[in-house]
């Protein structure tokens, strides 16, 4: 099924040995501050890619390569922490920049704090603590003394809607804002095939059982590593009995009663509005 959440849209395409001698009008840079993505105080096209070379006063550490996208090829670089940013300049969450971009910047933005996340909690080998240093092969870092290669985290999770006739399960986390609801979700555990998480995370948060579980579509979230694998399933037995932990609320809704629902940045929002749309 056809669907479109904010980080569905494929970012870049890792060409790899990296391009070398390219003018600076085909260099583009995401510029990245902590968690957060620089971006200029006009809302558009290019609002978070920066040109090449660099605006003054946006001097940065060293580029890491992303990738290449049309006949651009773009990077990521580290502001530094405590810096005061130029005039027309602002560091924020990538989230907050919602419909105030467009997707496919989003996407870059997203996967340039993901792959500075990366070279920072893997500059030194997890075996033997020596420094590591990056591929120009591949998408992965290696140990400069035992050779160890470190590949990028991906955590899988699955995020499943629940149907009960012409209602939906929805439910609400303690961290959630108040009067906020979405589908069920929880990370993969070894040795668990997707169904047996669905199952599982399903039985532990809320006391049902499900069936008839079914694939929907996946997503990459880089908060900070997740792949997250979405389902719908069918009511099988059970009554609602909330963990207290992980959901302290959750019941049944029609489509004329939904409370509020997550934002078009997620796949649970496509999922939900699949729904509505009687598509699944």
């Amino acid at each position: 099924m056809e669907h479109r959440p904010f980080y569905a849209v494929r970012p870049l395409l890792p060409v790899y040995p990296e391009p070398e001698d390219l003018p600076p009008a085909r260099k583009r840079w995401v510029l990245v501050q902590g968690a957060s993505v620089l971006h200029r105080d006009t809302p558009g096209p290019g609002t978070v890619l920066a040109p090449d070379p660099l605006p003054a006063g946006l001097a940065c550490g060293e580029p890491v390569y992303l990738g290449t996208r049309d006949d651009l090829v773009y990077y990521a670089a580290e502001f530094p922490a405590g810096e005061v940013l130029p005039d027309g300049w602002h560091a924020s969450p990538v989230r907050e920049l919602d419909g105030k971009v467009p997707e496919g910047d989003m996407a870059i933005a997203a996967y340039a704090v993901r792959m500075l996340d990366f070279d920072r909690t893997t500059a030194f080998c997890g075996r033997c603590g020596a420094d590591t240093r990056p591929l120009t092969t591949e998408r992965a870092r290696a140990c400069t003394a035992c050779g160890r290669i470190i590949y990028p985290r991906i955590s899988p999770a699955i995020i499943v809607l629940v149907k009960k006739g012409e209602e939906i399960l929805l439910a609400r986390s303690p961290r959630s804002p108040p009067g906020f609801y979405s589908v069920i979700a929880g990370f993969n555990e070894p040795g668990e095939n997707l169904e047996q998480t669905v199952r599982r995370e399903v039985g532990e948060e809320v006391g049902i059982t499900v069936r008839n579980i079914r694939y929907f579509g996946s997503e990459p979230w880089p908060f900070p590593d997740s792949l997250m694998i979405g389902f719908v399933a069918d009511y099988a037995g059970g009554e609602i009995r909330v963990d207290h932990q992980e959901i302290e609320e959750a019941r049944w809704y029609s489509r004329e009663n939904l409370p509020s629902i997550p934002s078009k940045t997620s796949i649970s929002r496509a999922l939900i509005e699949a729904w509505i749309r009687r598509e699944i």
